[in-house]
């Protein structure tokens, strides 16, 4: 049989790589492989497909026998319907004030999902019981939003990462004051990997309810997952997921992909790498007198402080974004098809614009 004909033409050079995001790089190989051995044929719509069904026990390989996944169009999605189905109209989510969901959703947890968010200042990112304590109060005030969850992400948006230990110590102090605990684990992989340890570990092991469970920056074309780790304590998770406008009609290509990153070793190999990758681009910029690396540098993320101009002439040689454009503090991270000599490049690029 003759290939399909298609008319479709490449577009950009995939030679150019850049450091904004994780979500920049491609899909991985193998996902697209399997994406293509699940097309053809007709499979059962709105997740009564093979391939979901079989997501399911792989889920539960990682996040403990009760485990279910709930598969999803995107991050924000995940964390919206996940978020829902564990607060009252009523109810309110305690969460770091530089939480993904405060300030890169675009207010959906408020707009879409009717959730009021109490934030935290936070050094790094992390939340801790004593922190949750400056927002947890006031159950019986009918003037303020009743908090029901705590949510935090792993890794977190500065890059740090928490320890099972640390989960665990926020879970105990929430339930004990009757909160749930999700996690928004976007790069729940790179924590592992980071850890060292089996997903399980960090999450329904130590006390985590529900989380969102990140493809897209893990190798995915596209597609997450809400995963509820005790289904007896939320329920209507299926009418949630509908209602968000989150359910997709050909399920089995979302996941699909979540089977092809976690059935096996790739979601770790992926990575893996990225977090090398950034601990090889944060020794190579601690060697340039005038830059300044200011968070631990656990996961795939390496931010710094360097002079504005500086990182105006670089942006204009590789893509990446300023985190706080007043102070100079930018963020470079890196993804599973990141290079050394991707790295190599940028930093003696920035070298060269140092020395301007």
């Amino acid at each position: 049989m003759n290939p399909p004909r298609t008319d479709a033409r490449r577009h950009h050079d995939p030679d150019v790589r850049g450091f904004a995001s994780d979500n920049y790089a491609g899909a991985h190989p193998e996902v697209l492989a399997a994406l293509a051995l699940a097309n053809g044929g007709h499979q059962v719509a709105y997740g009564e497909d093979a391939y979901t069904e079989n997501l399911q026990q792989v889920i539960r390989s990682h996040f403990g026998p009760t485990a279910e996944a709930f598969p999803v169009f995107n991050g924000t999605g995940a964390n919206v319907v996940a978020l829902q189905a564990v607060t009252d109209r009523w109810g309110a989510v305690i969460c770091a004030e530089s939480a993904h969901i405060n300030v890169d959703e675009g207010g959906a947890p408020e707009r879409v999902g009717g959730i009021k968010l109490l934030t935290v200042p936070t050094p790094d990112g992390k939340l801790t019981p004593e922190l949750i304590d400056r927002q947890a109060y006031g159950w019986d005030d009918e003037h303020r939003a009743m908090p029901q969850v705590v949510s935090i992400a792993q890794a977190t948006e500065l890059g740090t990462v928490y320890t099972p230990d640390e989960i665990r110590a926020i879970c105990e102090h929430a339930h004990a004051h009757g909160m749930k605990v999700h996690v928004d684990g976007s790069r729940l992989a790179n924590a592992a990997a980071t850890l060292d340890v089996p997903l399980r570990t960090f999450t329904n092991a130590v006390g985590v309810d529900l989380l969102s469970l990140g493809g897209t920056k893990n190798g995915a074309l596209f597609g997450e997952a809400v995963v509820v780790l005790d289904p007896d304590g939320i329920k209507h998770m299926k009418h949630l997921r509908k209602l968000s406008m989150q359910l997709a009609s050909k399920m089995r290509f979302v996941s699909v992909q979540l089977e092809a990153l976690l059935a096996r070793d790739l979601w770790l190999r992926n990575a893996r790498h990225a977090n090398e990758m950034a601990q090889r681009l944060a020794e190579g910029v601690r060697a340039v007198h005038g830059v300044e690396i200011l968070y631990p540098v656990q996961a795939n993320a390496v931010f710094a402080r360097l002079p504005h101009d500086v990182s105006e002439r670089l942006q204009k040689r590789f893509r990446f974004y300023f985190w706080d454009e007043a102070a100079g503090d930018v963020r470079w991270m890196c993804a599973f098809d990141t290079t050394e000599d991707d790295v190599d490049r940028f930093v003696a690029a920035l070298k060269e614009e140092m020395a301007r």
